[in-house]
């Protein structure tokens, strides 16, 4: 196995409806052809199944501030099944809806075998920190599974006026992830993406405590901010883990820019798998 893509959004229609007006303006952001993106799971799993890959899925509900419908925690764990070798699958669920929300990460992970629960809390609408989302970090927490927070700013309802309604402020890091970083030490917190303006926040969170990682999704290596790249080399590599944020990058690409950058070579194998098998507990 030659790397662990720890952030995978399934290319399918499924997903696109999932995202409704708001992929639209992410495709803009990104400069994407649309009629790239859109690709069946079979076609996903082969083209990291010839990169000798993984792929992590992500599933998808942001339904109390969308109003759009999920991609569910099931259609990633059949995904799983459907392609056993080349794919693992993360939850997600929609934190407003409160106790129904803890009794589906408890079936995604204790019945679906889904390795950890994913959250994008701009197009959720919620803070992390917010106390009355703190029973769902207890459950996730007793499951023993990480948790993943985007990070930054995003593509979604980017270019969009008022940005779709999309509010940046609920992806800072500090406070409202370091706040429960710390306040649940056991907890692995994972920031997806190097959280762009706050990188430097997201930095210094993994610097301060040792529960929390940065997957490197949504930036090709060449523009990766540079303090990324020189703390991951001055002893900081067993935080960073690669992730593309499929479909907007591709495994190929990334991997090729990734071999141009200023990584060490001997932190390159960290970053590509050994992190990812650690944190996400894959046995490869």
């Amino acid at each position: 196995m030659r790397a662990i893509d720890v952030h995978v959004h399934p290319g399918c229609i499924e997903m696109a409806q999932a995202s409704g007006k708001y992929a639209e303006s992410a495709v803009r952001y990104f400069g994407l052809d649309p009629e790239k993106l859109l690709m069946s799971l079979e076609d996903t799993a082969k083209e990291y199944s010839e990169l000798d890959m993984m792929a992590v899925l992500i599933a998808w509900d942001a339904e109390s501030n969308t109003g759009l419908p999920r991609l569910s925690n099931d259609f990633i764990a059949n995904a799983v099944r459907e392609f056993p070798e080349v794919f693992r699958g993360m939850a997600c669920v929609d934190p407003w809806k409160g106790k129904m929300a803890i009794a589906e990460v408890e079936r995604a992970i204790g019945e679906l075998g889904l390795l950890g629960v994913k959250f994008q809390q701009s197009a959720q609408g919620f803070y992390p920190d917010d106390m009355r989302f703190y029973p769902l970090w207890e459950k996730i927490c007793e499951l023993g599974v990480p948790v993943m927070f985007h990070m930054g700013t995003t593509g979604f309802g980017a270019y969009a006026p008022g940005g779709h309604g999309i509010k940046l402020g609920y992806s800072k890091p500090i406070p409202h992830v370091d706040n429960v970083a710390a306040d649940f030490p056991e907890l692995t917190v994972i920031c997806a993406h190097p959280g762009w303006p706050w990188t430097d926040e997201v930095l210094a969170i993994a610097m301060h405590k040792t529960n929390v990682f940065i997957d490197l999704s949504g930036w090709s290596p060449k523009h990766i901010p540079e303090q990324i790249i020189r703390n991951a080399n001055r002893g900081l590599g067993d935080r960073f883990m690669f992730g593309t944020d499929y479909p907007v990058l591709r495994p190929a690409y990334w991997v090729s820019e990734f071999e141009k950058s200023e990584f060490k070579e001997d932190v390159r194998p960290a970053i590509l798998l050994e992190n990812a098998k650690k944190v996400l507990k894959i046995d490869v």
